[in-house]
């Protein structure tokens, strides 16, 4: 695995709170416009530049991207973002309730991506995809860092501990939502390039789209670069990078807007002919090989006999899918579906409780969450998972290192 450090921006003292952002894809144009509001040094004036237009513009509009550029130059000519005066990485601890990650930020080579030592679980969406790609080759920049997970290795784990064991972080604060984040530089990234050599292979957490759209903006520059060497700051893609073992995932439930033509009763009895079936409460479900399903103001619990050997169908995302959803609902793809949708865990049971409650949806299903390991297994595989199988929380911060080529 080819990491190195990298001559990025960063926020300027006293402005990183500012700045900082969750994710341009966690939220939706509303919620980035409040989170933005009064703050004109928050990054989603770039990554969701569509905030400060008027309501109903085409979020893939060229004066959204226009935008972005004039807001994303507002920012460096108004000095909110600086230029770091040496390549470095950075470790990158996030602290939510009684978990902590502590990862490392590097840039990865599109190479590596595109040869598959950067694995992959997911498919991208071409929408999203462009919009990403669109917005990279108009900044040269690369906003947030794409989340990579590996088998966690000693060396690298006693390097990392070594650096925050020796000194107070370079930047600490707590987020509105509670989650803490500390930076601890480490300039010209020490040893962790050689460490990294030892690492076969790394795995795509989160950020497909940001990952392929920097694949994508780097083989544009490579064709109108007629001295191309393969080095150039176009070749590599900002990621942080995380030892699996500290990861926290969370289940990506689901919701139905209707019953496929079933009444309640009707549709209980189909489920009770595939599922053994009983009256449950809302707490989390418990373990694999179990669903809980919300219907009517009442919870149920399904439980199945699971899949072996094959690591996408052995998923509970893929039997709820193959046993429940298609032949019972009649939801087909749940990629492009309008019927289904999905609610990460961080949301919690009372989400669900009310989109069915007030008549949004039918019925919600709460599901156990899938393992590092198994998104491991499945990227190995060459596989692909069932969409939204996984959230990870907590969500990097984009703006805190931004890469530029």
């Amino acid at each position: 695995m080819r990491i190195k450090s990298f001559q990025g921006l960063v926020p300027a003292a006293g402005r990183v709170e500012h700045v900082a952002a969750v994710p341009y894809d966690v939220v939706d144009t509303r919620e980035a416009r409040e989170l933005a509001a009064g703050n004109p040094d928050s990054l989603l004036h770039v990554s969701r530049a569509e905030i400060g237009l008027p309501d109903g513009i085409d979020p893939y509009g060229v004066e959204v991207y226009s935008t972005a550029k004039r807001n994303f130059d507002r920012l460096l000519d108004g000095g909110a973002l600086v230029r770091e005066s040496q390549p470095c990485m950075y470790l990158y601890q996030q602290v939510m309730g009684d978990h902590s990650q502590v990862g490392l930020v590097a840039v990865a080579h599109i190479d590596d991506y595109k040869n598959d030592i950067i694995r992959k679980h997911e498919k991208t969406r071409p929408v999203r995809e462009d919009d990403r790609t669109r917005i990279a080759s108009v900044l040269g920049a690369h906003l947030g860092p794409v989340f990579l997970t590996y088998r966690s290795q000693i060396g690298i784990d006693e390097a990392m501990k070594k650096i925050m064991k020796s000194r107070i972080p370079d930047t600490h604060f707590i987020a509105p939502d509670g989650i803490g984040h500390a930076i601890w530089r480490v300039p010209g990234g020490g040893e962790f390039e050689k460490l990294f050599e030892s690492v076969p292979v790394c795995y795509v957490a989160d950020g497909h789209h940001r990952s392929a759209s920097a694949a994508r903006v780097g083989e544009q520059r490579r064709l109108v670069n007629p001295n191309h060497s393969g080095e150039e700051d176009y070749n590599w893609f900002l990621v942080t990078l995380f030892p699996g073992e500290q990861l926290r995932v969370l289940p990506y439930n689901r919701v139905v807007a209707d019953l496929n033509g079933h009444d309640e009763q009707s549709f209980i009895k189909e489920v009770g002919r595939t599922f053994t079936l009983s009256v449950t409460d809302a707490s989390p479900v418990s373990a694999p090989g179990k669903a809980k399903m919300y219907l009517s103001g009442k919870w149920h619990e399904i439980s199945w006999h699971g899949e072996d050997g094959d690591p996408v169908a052995s998923l509970d995302v893929s039997i709820l899918q193959e046993r429940l959803l298609g032949p019972i609902l009649g939801v087909g793809d749940p990629r492009t579906d309008s019927r289904i949708d999905f609610v990460g865990g961080i949301r919690g049971v009372s989400e669900l409780e009310l989109r069915v409650d007030t008549g949004r949806d039918a019925v919600a299903f709460a599901v156990h969450q899938v393992t590092v390991g198994q998104l491991m297994d499945v990227a190995d595989a060459g596989a692909i998972m069932p969409p939204k199988s996984t959230w990870f929380e907590p969500k990097l911060r984009s703006g805190l290192f931004i890469h530029t080529f």
